[in-house]
């Protein structure tokens, strides 16, 4: 399954941001801690690197994630030039209150009242990019909601004498280049619902936890125990449905209505904090990437690109 989504509304969006961008200092791209790289949009890392900005990257989300693998992402993005990483969870105000002073180390020429910081804050949709906002304010300026991209145009605020933010629409690329990316961002709900199927998708977290989570699957569900590379996602689906009672007329299992609880469990943190990719397994996603012939058919499964 190939996930494309790139409402019109992004095209101008995107316009927007260009022309913004000449005018701040710090850029504070906001990802996904549970898939730090596969919701890290390259048309940011294009757009700052034009204008010579400083990226503060905020994994938000990191109470969701599995607090080892967030590390090697903070190490992984801490060792690129002009980038400070920073883990975050936007229900813990002291964790976003900290934004600012970090901003200013990477911009400091703008230190003194009569040059006050210009931050932006960018990222894929539905990555809380409006919520940071709010919690930096203290106040509920920017509309947040469960869907993604229910931010449709640029919000710039005055934070204090010395800070000023923009917040912009969630922003992805034109086409998503790697298939097991287009599914991470489906399941962590950041692609419009009719641009994915959610057996598909299910299917996939499914083949995830199986390899990485396994005891996770166990605890939520009560389901048999599987050792990593053992075990079917379909199974796993099929499972969850028998262990909560999800019958069609004629008693087949209700697959659909199974996968949409595994997703929503996953999107809510529900099964424990989980992280579906990291710099290791995205470096062999990369590799395996590389050795399929150009128009080749690509038969590795998804669990394939993101197990260790």
């Amino acid at each position: 399954m190939t996930i494309q989504w790139y409402p019109g509304h992004m095209t101008s969006a995107r316009k927007k941001a260009a022309e913004t961008m000449a005018t701040i200092d710090v850029v504070i791209e906001v990802v996904d801690a549970r898939l730090p790289a596969a919701s890290t949009n390259p048309m940011v890392h294009e757009l700052r690197l034009h204008r010579q900005r400083a990226c503060l990257k905020v994994l938000n989300k990191a109470d969701l994630a599995d607090p080892l693998a967030t590390q090697l992402w903070i190490d992984h993005f801490n060792a690129q030039d002009g980038v400070r990483a920073v883990a975050v969870s936007c229900r813990k105000p002291g964790d976003v209150a900290r934004l600012p002073a970090l901003c200013q180390k990477l911009a400091p020429h703008r230190s003194d009242n009569t040059k006050p910081l210009r931050m932006m804050i960018m990222g894929i949709p539905n990555v809380g990019k409006s919520t940071l906002m709010n919690v930096l304010l203290k106040r509920k300026l920017a509309k947040v909601g469960d869907e993604p991209a229910v931010t449709k145009t640029q919000q710039t605020s005055q934070l204090d004498v010395r800070h000023t933010i923009t917040d912009t629409p969630g922003l992805l690329w034109p086409k998503i280049e790697y298939p097991s990316d287009g599914l991470m961002l489906a399941a962590s709900h950041a692609v419009g619902r009719n641009a994915m199927i959610d057996d598909e998708v299910a299917i996939f977290l499914a083949g995830v936890l199986l390899e990485r989570y396994p005891a996770l699957l166990v605890e939520r569900y009560g389901l048999p125990p599987a050792g990593p590379g053992e075990g079917d996602a379909v199974a796993v689906i099929e499972g969850i449905a028998r262990r909560r009672g999800l019958r069609m007329r004629g008693g087949e299992v209700d697959f659909q209505k199974a996968a949409k609880i595994l997703l929503q469990d996953y999107r809510d943190g529900r099964l424990g904090r989980i992280t579906l990719e990291t710099p290791l397994t995205r470096r062999a996603m990369l590799d395996a990437s590389l050795m399929v012939p150009a128009g080749a058919a690509v038969t590795e499964s998804p669990v394939a690109e993101t197990s260790m």
